[in-house]
Formats: structure tokens, sequence, C-alpha cells
């Protein structure tokens, strides 16, 4: 149970740290706060909700994998590297294609309830 509750602090102290030190991830935070507010102001079905909270779910797990990858690569490679460069541009275009994803299933569902 200890190493349970220790495991879990660090996941803690890892998820305080991208909350006060992120900015992109703040604001994904506050656009999933207006998402699941409209979840449960529109009559969604439970499938649906289930589907947006995967979006979620994944959009905010590729978005942490981007920011470990780059600060592994800023403690690697402190100065201005080309190939570095490539793979976080390349990290970012993986969390835009889910978000852009996540926008198209969260417009899918919520459009019929909107207009």
């Amino acid at each position: 149970m200890k190493k349970l509750r220790k495991s879990l602090g660090h996941a803690a102290d890892g998820l305080r740290e991208t909350l006060i030190h992120e900015r992109n991830f703040k604001i994904m935070l506050g656009i999933v706060f207006v998402v699941v507010g409209a979840m449960f102001y529109f009559p969604t079905l439970r499938a649906e909700k289930a589907i947006l909270a995967t979006a979620i779910f994944a959009v905010l797990t590729l978005e942490m994998i981007n920011i470990v990858i780059e600060r592994l690569l800023d403690f690697l490679h402190p100065a201005h590297h080309e190939e570095v460069r490539i793979i976080k541009d390349l990290m970012a275009a993986i969390v835009l294609i889910a978000s852009f994803s996540a926008a198209v299933i969260g417009l899918m569902i919520f459009w019929p309830h909107i207009f």
C-alpha cells in the first residue's frame, strides 16, 4: 500500500508541475470544462458522453507525452538542434491532429443540440 501511495504522489507531482508550467495544457483543461459542461447541459446519450470522454483523455494524454518528450529533448540537447526541432514539430502535429479530431467529434455530437 505504501508503494501505491508513493506512486500516486509522484503522479500528482507530475500533474502539479504540468498545471503550473504548461500554458497549452491549461488552455486544454479550460476547453475540457466547457465540453463537460455541455455534455451535461445538452441531452447527450451515454455513448456520446463516452466518445467525448475518450476524445478528451486522448488529447490530454498526447499533450502530456508531448510535454515529456519536449523536456527530455531540451535536457539532452540544450542548444538548438535541427533534428530536435523536427521531432518537437512532429509531436506538436500529433497533438494538433488529435485536437482537431476531438473538435470534429464534439461538433458532430453537439451540432444538432445547438442548431
